[in-house]
């Protein structure tokens, strides 16, 4: 019997979104639900954000050896004492890299083509994610077709964004490195700790029948 392969090694994003109502208790207790590697924090546009507010949100993940990136101003990223930055593939990529690496995490978000991930990957971004942090109906199959591709080809990391729990399973079985938890999908099952919950038990259902299909 030929030995099986590695299980699905998938760990997670969470994706929430910077408003007053942001408890850090919430979202700590999403992280500790979980196998969570990083915590993205969206700003919204035209939203101004007090670092001490940031700092705080991002004091209560980090202590559990989670990093924080943020998907908004670079210029908060030392302010705020987070560990990156979520940016869209572009001139905004390029000139975040210069000005934050190595000391900060970078990572590509919003690639829709092949191409754009190419070019992000080459330019030194830590990963590359493909579709918007906030997913619209219609988003995934192109989202899972490229974390397919990508998983085959390349060693930088890729990341697929999941609005459902069928979702999750998919991006992992494709070979993504991180699936990013949608805020659709944290306000689902009673809130994101159940929610994060119920995600790595489909996690972990699937790395168990990818050992069960191999013996």
């Amino acid at each position: 019997m030929a030995n099986p392969p590695p299980a699905p090694g998938a760990r997670l994003m969470l994706v929430f979104t910077l408003t007053p109502a942001l408890d850090p208790r919430t979202v700590e207790a999403a992280v500790r639900a979980g196998d969570v590697a990083c915590v993205v924090l969206r700003v919204a546009p035209g939203e101004t954000v007090d670092a001490a507010r940031l700092a705080e949100i991002a004091g209560a993940v980090q202590r559990h050896d989670v990093a924080v990136l943020l998907d908004g101003p670079d210029g908060l990223v030392a302010a705020a004492g987070l560990d990156g930055v979520h940016v869209a593939a572009g001139p905004a990529l390029d000139a975040t890299l210069r000005l934050l690496k190595p000391a900060a995490i970078v990572g590509a978000g919003g690639l829709v083509t092949r191409h754009e991930a190419m070019v992000a990957g080459e330019s030194g971004a830590d990963y590359v994610a493909f579709g918007p942090l906030a997913p619209e109906s219609g988003d995934f199959f192109r989202v899972l077709d490229l974390v397919g591709w990508w998983a085959e080809l390349f060693e930088v990391p890729c990341v697929g964004v999941a609005s459902t729990l069928d979702e999750v399973s998919a991006l992992a079985g494709a070979g993504a490195d991180f699936v990013a938890v949608s805020e659709a999908l944290l306000a689902s099952a009673g809130g994101p700790a159940k929610a994060v919950a119920a995600v790595q038990a489909r996690l972990a259902a699937g790395a168990s029948d990818a050992g069960e299909d191999a013996q």
